[in-house]
């Protein structure tokens, strides 16, 4: 692909009124090729340091984003319209996901002893490389530390560009990553879309750690691919929320207010499609309508609001329209179901009834405040209901039967399930889906081992006097 000879500039908008914010360049693909040769140059540094050392690093970034947890904050809520009471909060996460992996990192990486022929036999987990990591907008700051945290531990270098809805967010984590005396260039940020991400790929890096969209998806694994390079791809879900005509409804309407509106319902793992035994349907229902009734709708800003606008106009644009086909092939709007008219790209919290499996909110990711529920016979309709879905993220059933309740959810084809709560990413448990939710998986040990080199190793003190070769 020919280096274009000027560079391109894109906007920043502020999604509570619609203003742009700043203006950015793009990175050319000369200034990617730079930033990946300065991780490679960092990488053989990086990697030669202990475990342990590393982690000191990893430490040092984790407070700083604690003493700058209200500044950073407001930048995430400015550029993509979060709350600012669930911004800080994600400010915090990432320092928890950082120390998760300072701690317990050099643990993951003891080689495993195994027992053969040899006189020592074990696994080693070497670092790869450079990874380049593409990550979307939704969790600006939490996307690219639950893949760095455990990349940088495992001793890789990384590339990342921040969706360029929020390069103020990545740019950011940058100055952080940097304040730590982390060697220069082991953490790189680049700006731009989806050219710049090609960039990355092309580029001589050894892996790729992707979250967005399936198309989005796809085409990095192609492209990753042909560079036989690996990838983890994250690729979004419709999660489905089953509720067992023995759950406590109290409980499980507060939980589904919860797992359908967090980040206005622009998370990978909301709750998108609820399912409810028939005898307990109606009851459920009107809890879940007077909480979602009593969510304040308002600028994001305010410690008091709980939902804010939708990222873009075009985002709003794709909710309304599923929403209203939905509509039109025999939903019902129980609540909300309209663009709110003010300044931003705010949409009304919306619930549905009446849905059937072919309509878009059901057939379709949703990303914003719209909650279809239909009521199911018995746990196998659920069942049934859940599973028909090209998507395989998370799942959340509630019940008070706990058993019961797990036998619900190992049917249900997904990579995550809870058990009365909602779906959350935890640095402790491996984050991933199967179908069209991607390949590989995020955090914990799993996540980490993702982007090392698996090594072999075997250990002879005396060469064995026959050797046995078998294809």
């Amino acid at each position: 692909m020919p280096e274009r000879k000027t560079r391109s500039w894109f906007e920043t908008i502020n999604p509570a009124n619609g203003k742009v914010v700043r203006r950015f360049r793009a990175a050319t693909r000369t200034d990617v090729e730079k930033s990946v040769e300065k991780a490679r140059k960092a990488f053989e540094k990086w990697r030669e340091l202990a475990p342990a050392k590393r982690a000191e690093f990893l430490e040092r970034a984790a407070k700083m984003l604690r003493s700058q947890k209200d500044k950073l904050g407001r930048i995430i809520t400015l550029e993509m319209g979060k709350t600012i009471k669930e911004s800080v909060p994600e400010v915090t996460k990432c320092a928890w996901g950082l120390e998760y992996f300072a701690e317990n990192g050099p643990r993951f990486l003891n080689p495993e002893t195994l027992k053969t022929d040899a006189t020592d036999s074990y696994v080693a987990f070497e670092p790869l490389g450079v990874i380049a990591s593409i990550m979307p907008w939704n969790f600006p700051l939490w996307q690219c530390v639950r893949f760095a945290a455990p990349a940088l531990m495992a001793g890789n270098a990384a590339v990342f560009k921040p969706s360029s809805v929020t390069p103020q967010s990545g740019l950011a984590l940058q100055e952080v990553f940097d304040s730590t005396g982390i060697p220069p260039g082991t953490f790189n940020v680049v700006l731009g879309s989806s050219e710049v991400a090609s960039y990355m790929i092309e580029a001589n890096t050894a892996a790729v750690s992707f979250t967005g969209s399936v198309p989005a998806g796809r085409d990095v694994a192609e492209q990753a691919s042909r560079q036989l390079k690996k990838s983890v791809l994250e690729l979004g879900g419709s999660d489905p929320f089953i509720v067992l005509d023995d759950a406590d409804l109290e409980a499980a309407s507060t939980g589904a207010v919860a797992g359908r509106f967090i980040n206005n319902g622009q998370s990978c793992i909301c709750a998108k499609r609820f399912f409810v035994a028939k005898t307990v349907a109606d009851e459920f229902l009107n809890r879940f309508i007077a909480k979602t009734r009593s969510l304040k709708v308002g600028d994001p800003m305010s410690p008091e609001t709980d939902i804010g606008p939708l990222v873009r106009e075009d985002a709003l644009k794709t909710l309304d329209r599923q929403v209203q086909s939905s509509v039109k092939m025999g939903a019902k709007v129980e609540l909300g179901g309209e663009r709110l008219k003010r300044k931003g790209f705010y949409y009304a919290p919306t619930i549905l009834t009446g849905v059937e499996p072919d309509m878009p909110v059901m057939k379709e990711e949703t990303f914003g405040p719209a909650a279809p529920v239909m009521a199911v016979k018995d746990d196998d309709d659920a069942i049934r209901h859940a599973n028909m879905s090209d998507f395989g993220l998370g799942c959340s059933v509630w019940g008070r039967d706990v058993r019961r309740a797990e036998k619900v959810a190992r049917q249900i084809t997904t990579g995550m399930v809870t058990v009365n709560n909602i779906v959350v990413s935890d640095p402790r448990m491996p984050f991933g889906g199967v179908k069209k939710s991607g390949i590989g998986r995020e955090l914990s040990r799993y996540g980490m081992l993702e982007f090392t080199n698996i090594k072999s190793i075997r250990l002879f003190e005396k060469s064995p006097l026959a050797y046995v070769h078998v294809e």
